[in-house]
């Protein structure tokens, strides 16, 4: 058993503890004092899950990008105003991507993207919003507000989630400045 008495007289006490530290790859209580060991790791797996939720959040806005961008393109007249979206389109691709390649740090999951409702939403509101009025104006109208919104729970993420890795933090910062800088180039489609 790898839970071995610590005070077995034929082995020492530390190496016993060692064995076991090794066995179960964290500390157990020969010393009568374990909650300071599992307390890091509570820590470590919080700040693993914050991570995690970031990359999640991060990805599903990327992806919700990605899919209003498609959802529009067919309705847009207007060519520079369609190469502008094949650049935001590349933009959003490439957050993605490295939420992917950085995913793998922290999970050995996928990340998470939209579900098919919020697909379904996304493609929907577009339509709907698009029946009377699908001038260039009013489709850069409808992506700015979107983009709005990721930008707030992005910025609201970087405020209340101090704790997360530094690669996380810059995937995060890159994604909103992205955003920021999307809604300037949107702007002068209004």
């Amino acid at each position: 058993s790898s839970n071995r008495d610590c005070n077995n007289s034929t082995t020492s006490k530390s190496d016993t503890c060692s064995q076991n530290a090794d066995i179960n790859n964290e500390q157990n209580s020969c010393n009568g004092d374990s909650s300071n060991n599992n307390s890091n790791n509570n820590s470590n797996n919080n700040d693993n899950n914050q991570n995690l939720n970031i990359l999640d959040e991060v990805n599903k806005g990327a992806t919700m990008g990605i899919n209003a961008i498609s959802y529009i393109f067919p309705k847009v007249q207007d060519s520079d105003f369609k190469k502008v979206l094949n650049v935001e389109k590349n933009k959003y691709e490439k957050i993605s991507e490295r939420v992917n390649d950085l995913y793998a740090n922290y999970s050995q999951k996928d990340p998470h993207e939209t579900n098919t409702m919020e697909k379904i939403m996304t493609w929907y509101g577009i339509q709907m919003n698009t029946i009377k009025d699908n001038s260039t104006s009013k489709l850069s109208e409808l992506l700015m507000q979107g983009t709005n919104m990721g930008i707030i729970e992005g910025r609201r993420l970087i405020n209340h989630n101090s704790n997360v890795g530094q690669d996380v933090k810059n995937i995060l910062n890159d994604f909103v400045v992205m955003q920021e800088d999307s809604v300037e180039t949107l702007k002068k489609y209004l």
